[in-house]
């Protein structure tokens, strides 16, 4: 499976649609150089990844840099399969939150 594209995020573990659709379609963006961006509700930034065997299945792992309103932020993360168009993954903040979260393959 291609991680490549924007993948719009439908779902979030930590905070409801209401906040991470707050000001834009909440995303992740994954290009051909295995760099990105992602935004939902007041968090954005920018990933450098790679892809990595997880369990014999394909993983894009990341970390990102960016900022949560106004305060600057990092962190690591990733994205597998879940099913055709629909990945699943995980925002590790350092030295905060975790939210797992589902994104569907946008048309």
């Amino acid at each position: 499976m291609s991680f490549i594209g924007k993948w719009n995020i439908v779902e979030m573990e930590m905070w409801d649609e209401d906040y991470y659709n707050m000001e834009v379609q909440a995303h992740i963006k994954i290009d051909t150089n295995n760099h990105g961006s992602f935004q939902f509700g007041l968090v954005s930034g920018l990933i450098d990844g790679t892809i990595a065997d997880y369990v014999g299945q394909d993983r894009f792992e990341f970390t990102f840099e960016g900022n949560d309103e106004f305060d600057p932020t990092s962190g690591s993360g990733w994205v597998m399969a879940k099913e055709k168009d629909i990945i699943e993954g995980e925002f590790r903040f350092h030295l905060g939150d975790n939210s797992t979260f589902l994104a569907r393959k946008a048309k």
